[in-house]
């Protein structure tokens, strides 16, 4: 197959929202703004039943399954939670938005490079990155980045503070009156946030770092949930469930955290209303949500991002705004996206 004039075999975007980790301390909720101490992993030892599917032959013999739950289930794992004294949860990081989406990091195609580069400016032109910073600053208002932490919590207050040579400004927000369902929400504080972060978004290369601080009152005493470590050899490792820290204090991974903040993709195909089981989901090439084990962005049905993104960049209008709001995510999140040139 003849070479393509305008195809870039290496190309690459870096990441635009730069996302620290995240560490977790505890504290009372009347006394949140003035005393908190970091939050330490504990080891357990606990002794748990057999509880996995069995074979036939064992569930449908009772001698032979007794024998099996009789075997004892040790197991050695890492848990977090707060001191006796301590209801809420405070979880601390920090995010950088990044202007100059519209150079690539990489990519040995002049002529793609340019194609590129006008496409990228006539999204700026016309949509300003206002609906991308909507959707980012919701997913910091509601609190999605808590994860596990946010379910059944009495009250989230989310203080953001966003610093740059012209910005500094702080909002505070109670992320129980933000849904994680849709991003319909138009109050004044949002819009704000929103605006500085896609005037930063459309730049050429201005910054803005958000530093975020937030408060969950989970219950006095309440397991909290740091990031879960991936152990690749559980056979050979002396716990079967190991949690994150950086220098002793409990953490939430960098990659965690900005999963939540780009879960903003409702324009794919399986997307319907409200009510819709599968809600948001983060902004990723085939729209692979891994806990689920499904692709929501298939080639087949041509609505994954390298369907858009090739047709787009080379100068091609696309059916809907839609898709081009989700091509600008995908570069925001960054990545390698380059393509055979036989």
């Amino acid at each position: 197959m003849a070479k393509k004039e305008n195809t870039a075999s290496v190309l690459a975007f870096e990441k635009k929202l730069v996302t620290s980790d995240g560490h977790m301390y505890g504290t009372t909720w009347q006394n949140r703004l003035s005393e908190v101490k970091p939050l330490a992993l504990n080891e357990k030892s606990v002794r748990g039943t057999i509880s996995n599917r069995l074979k036939k032959a064992i569930k449908d013999d009772p001698a032979k399954l007794n024998a099996e739950v009789e075997k004892a289930n040790l197991q050695k794992v890492d848990a977090c939670a707060l001191a006796p004294e301590q209801d809420t949860l405070n979880l601390k990081f920090t995010v950088k938005v990044l202007g100059g989406i519209t150079e690539p990091s990489a990519c040995n195609n002049a002529l793609f490079k340019q194609s590129y580069c006008n496409a990228a400016r006539t999204y700026i032109e016309t949509h300003q990155f206002t609906e991308l910073a909507r959707r980012y600053a919701t997913n910091l208002a509601n609190g999605r980045f808590l994860w596990r932490n946010r379910v059944g919590a009495e009250q989230i207050e989310v203080n953001v503070t966003a610093k740059n040579s012209q910005v500094n400004k702080s909002w505070t927000f109670d992320a129980t009156q933000f849904s994680t369902k849709h991003f319909d929400h138009n109050e004044a504080e949002l819009i704000e946030l929103a605006s500085d972060i896609a005037h930063v978004l459309a730049s050429d290369d201005d910054y803005l770092l958000l530093d975020i601080n937030c408060f969950v009152q989970v219950g006095r005493a309440q397991e909290v949930y740091p990031s879960e470590e991936l152990v690749l050899d559980k056979g050979k490792g002396e716990k079967s469930k190991e949690l994150y820290d950086v220098q002793g204090i409990a953490a939430m991974h960098s990659q965690k955290l900005g999963n939540a903040i780009r879960t903003i993709d409702t324009w794919y195909p399986e997307f319907t209303d409200l009510e819709a089981s599968v809600g948001p989901i983060a902004v990723e090439p085939y729209g692979a949500v891994t806990s689920r084990g499904k692709a929501y962005r298939t080639p087949a049905e041509k609505q994954d991002f390298y369907t858009f993104f090739d047709a787009w960049a080379r100068g091609e209008k696309l059916a809907e705004a839609a898709q081009e709001h989700y091509v600008m995510a995908t570069l925001v999140r960054g990545g390698v996206f380059g393509e055979s040139d036989k």
